[in-house]
């Protein structure tokens, strides 16, 4: 029996859990964010409508958050089973940045959570919006500071280094702001507020096809289009400017997403390729020549570094990160032609009545899920060999943990997460088949009459 590489095994391990968590704070990070606009708009004009679908999402985004917050507590405990050396080496700078989580985005989103799920008909309507909108601000304070820590991984600053190797922090600014943070965080709430505007645009559709809750689908859709119009063009703004930071700091993962094998100038732009480490190749390329230079540097002769022009053993292998970012861009583009198309059948009043275009919507809407785990991957793949760049490599941060035991845990994880977690997907494609107009409401009349007596309220099951 051949013997088990506990490295890979951590890698996949990892990959697997974090691919699986990140799919939910994606999720309930651009989720929440509306359902405050929700709120403000029931607020502003008391149509009872908003209030139907806030009520009837609030109860998918509580799912979605348990789930997210489940999946999130086992990557805490494997950079301690699987990946101690880093904890060792790097918990200096990583720890701190991960508890601040905790103390801000975590304690803000519990201490309101209750009131925004429980309290629509128990506390005046502004306690209630003001609850909704600390859930909201603890999504993305939770994004910050995750968004750091992995940022600083990708690009170290403001760190000493002891003589055994351990990473202390020298200015706690640069290393909460370190050079890609800014970058990596706008790109990652964007990808959360396009991937919620996808799935309520697509649910929203498929509301109006069906007949059912036609008003609420409209409402979704429309909100959905709305945002996904103007955000999706700016994403790749973001994008191109993460480009740019990317390049600089960290060239060898540029050459590997783009297969750039030599270096040189007016490189060309690979649609298409089957990127060949060892042979140190592509083959099957198809090109466009000179707009790789054009796009990547934004000069028409800027030089593009090969990863020739890296030792091997400090090359990141190309082949995931090729073709994750181009499933990342494909995808980036789908949204930009849907916006596109939306705005356009929306100025000639056809939006609602164009069935070819809400199937589509229903078709393509989980594809921001897909464009999210792309761009992670492409992200840190692309940063292999090192899981803190420059610093500290992957083969060295990993657990001394027999191959074996981590297998069993993979298999375990797989079947515990296909089980616990399926239960709950079932759970929210349930609640979304069931629609707003089922969701019991308590009448507009008494509602008003609760939310000036909130202490009576409070006892009222």
């Amino acid at each position: 029996m051949p013997e088990l590489d506990p490295l890979l095994l951590s890698r996949i391990q990892f990959a697997f859990t974090i691919s699986f968590h990140i799919l939910f704070p994606s999720f309930t990070i651009g989720l929440a964010a509306w359902l405050l606009v929700l709120e403000v708009l029931w607020l502003r004009t008391g149509k009872a409508i908003y209030a139907d679908i806030a009520t009837h999402w609030t109860k998918i985004f509580a799912v979605s958050f348990g789930m997210g917050v489940v999946s999130g507590v086992v990557l805490s405990y494997e950079f301690g089973t699987n990946w101690s050396e880093l904890s060792r080496l790097g918990g200096n700078v990583i720890g701190p940045l991960m508890s601040y989580e905790v103390l801000t985005a975590f304690f803000l989103e519990a201490g309101f959570l209750g009131i925004m799920l429980f309290g629509r008909n128990r506390v005046p309507k502004a306690v209630h919006l003001f609850a909704t909108a600390m859930v909201a601000l603890g999504t993305l304070i939770s994004a910050f500071w995750i968004l750091s820590a992995n940022s600083w991984m990708q690009t170290p600053a403001g760190y000493t280094a002891g003589p055994d190797g351990v990473l202390h922090v020298a200015d706690w600014w640069q290393v909460i702001f370190n050079p890609s943070f800014p970058y990596r965080f706008a790109h990652m709430v964007a990808a959360a507020y396009l991937t919620t505007a996808f799935i309520v645009s697509g649910i929203g559709a498929w509301y109006i096809l069906r007949g059912r809750s036609v008003p609420h689908g409209r409402i979704m859709l429309g909100m959905g289009l709305s945002l996904l119009m103007w955000l999706a063009p700016l994403q790749v703004v973001i994008g191109d400017l993460h480009g740019l930071n990317t390049l600089h700091y960290q060239p060898a993962k540029v050459a590997a997403l783009e297969a750039h094998w030599e270096t040189g100038r007016e490189v060309p732009l690979i649609l298409f390729a089957l990127p060949d480490p060892k042979a140190e190749t592509n083959h099957y390329e198809i090109a466009l020549p000179k707009l790789g230079s054009l796009i990547l540097t934004h000069e028409r002769n800027g030089e593009v570094v090969g990863l020739k022009s890296f030792p091997p053993e400090d090359r990141p292998n190309p082949i995931i990160p090729f073709f994750a970012f181009r499933i990342m861009v494909g995808i980036g583009l789908i949204m930009i032609a849907v916006g596109l198309v939306g705005a356009v059948l929306w100025l000639t009043g056809r939006l609602y009545t164009s069935r070819w275009f809400l199937r589509t919507l229903v078709w393509v809407s989980p594809l921001g899920f897909l464009a999210v785990l792309a761009g992670w991957f492409t992200a840190e793949v692309g940063r292999q060999p090192w899981v803190v760049y420059g610093l500290l490599r992957t083969a060295d941060a990993v657990s001394p943990v027999p191959g074996g035991s981590i297998l069993s845990s993979i298999i375990l994880f797989v079947l515990v997460y296909g089980v616990v977690f399926g239960a709950g997907l079932y759970y929210m494609a349930k609640l979304v088949s069931r629609g707003p107009d089922e969701t019991p409401r308590v009448p507009e009349e008494e509602e008003a009459d609760l939310s000036h007596r909130p202490m009576a309220a409070a006892g009222s099951p």
